[in-house]
């Protein structure tokens, strides 16, 4: 039987290096500059502020992991979980977008496109010239991937689609989305297919954006497929691999949304360590009472924990391992740690913690949506306890 800690693991090195160092001082120098002004702004009138993230792309951030000759910046996974952590830090909303770009479209087409695609759209998402988005869920099949409604019927040299997809990020704004479609029979696993579909193909549209608890500023829509008539040289490998496809996507992109979630963690937890010292009660700062200490104790040794989960399952991903399980636990325990964090923080501030003038209120109702995307926690524990007991 497989060992119960990942034996692979073991030789993780947590130095960081002088360039790694450099990229984290640029996004955080980043993120001071052209986003924490904007943060509440952008909050409440629901922006996905577009021109920010074509400037992420002048800076590589768009395609952190696409090598050089297809216009990214051909970083590892140790850098990427470091910007979009340093991002989330100040705005879970564009940590989120970040994310969902790279390792969902941009992600996907680099890991199952042929060269012909790869030149096609690569240069294009790597620099932000396109925004990218990527269409699993649906309105029924939220975790029940296999029973989507969204068909695609060849038609001589296309394939006709029809249906529609939910809880899509980039859905309006974006250019660009990769859709798994079915292809086969309901159920089966191989009756699934990826479609790479550009905007402005006739019967492809957006549906309503939603209106979010948190993350308002990273946009979801509907994605609307009306006799959409998608060429078959867009089909990214072979028919009916999609599902599989998908799967591998996920187990990536959940070392994002786990990095996400460390990120905004620490940004809860950096605004109540400063507030305790400042904040005056009986005399003395409020970080003297135990009652907060102990609080500030678990929260910051949950967050060092989420953090190691995440650089093991990220050193795994970077040596061409199988992540499955260490990505599903990374995000499980990154994403509850995130909500604790962020609880705990706005329970510090007390009233000052409910109001929109702190940002603790903002880290809380962003850090909710940690649990629910790209996998539930409850879908990580199937997961986690899937591939130990197999």
């Amino acid at each position: 039987m497989q060992s119960i800690i990942a034996p692979e693991s073991a030789g993780m090195n947590f130095s960081i290096s002088e360039n790694q160092q450099m990229i984290i001082t640029m996004v955080r120098d980043f993120a001071e500059k052209h986003i924490r002004p904007h943060v509440m702004e952008w909050d409440e009138a629901q922006t996905f502020p577009v021109e920010t993230f074509k400037k992420l792309g002048e800076l590589g951030l768009m395609g952190v992991l696409v090598p050089e000759e297809y216009g990214g910046s051909g970083l590892s996974y140790f850098e990427y979980v470091s910007i979009i952590t340093e991002i989330s830090k100040v705005c879970g909303s564009i940590g989120l977008s970040l994310a969902a770009h790279n390792s969902l479209c941009t992600g996907h087409i680099l890991a199952f496109a042929n060269e012909e695609q790869k030149l096609r759209w690569l240069p294009k998402l790597a620099t932000a010239e396109w925004i990218g988005a990527w269409g699993l869920t649906e309105a029924n099949t939220g975790s029940d991937a296999m029973g989507m409604n969204t068909t695609a019927v060849l038609d001589g040299d296309h394939y006709v689609v029809n249906g529609s997809k939910n809880w899509i990020t980039h859905g309006k704004s974006g250019n660009i989305a990769v859709v798994m479609v079915r292809t086969g029979e309901k159920g089966d696993s191989k009756g699934i297919s990826a479609l790479v579909i550009e905007k402005g193909t006739p019967g492809f549209t957006h549906g309503k954006k939603e209106n979010k608890l948190g993350m308002r500023a990273s946009e979801t829509t509907e994605l609307i497929f009306d006799n959409c008539r998608v060429p078959k040289e867009n089909l990214l490998g072979k028919e009916g691999e999609g599902f599989k496809q998908a799967m591998y996507i996920l187990d990536g992109g959940r070392i994002s949304i786990a990095a996400l979630s460390l990120g905004m963690a620490k940004g809860a937890l950096q605004a109540a360590v400063s507030y305790s010292k400042e904040r005056y009660q009986f005399g003395q700062p409020i970080s003297s009472f135990q009652g907060i200490s102990f609080k500030i104790a678990d929260m910051a040794t949950e967050v060092e924990a989420a953090e190691l989960l995440i650089m093991q399952a990220a050193d795994l991903k970077n040596r061409g391992k199988n992540v499955t399980r260490e990505s599903a636990m990374a995000k499980y325990f990154a994403s509850e740690v995130c909500v604790r964090t962020a609880t705990e923080a706005v329970q510090i501030f007390g009233g000052y913690g409910y109001t929109k003038d702190f940002p603790v209120e903002k880290f809380y109702r962003d850090s909710k949506l940690c649990t629910i995307g790209e996998g539930t926690s409850e879908i990580q524990k199937i997961v986690i306890a899937r591939e130990i007991l197999k």
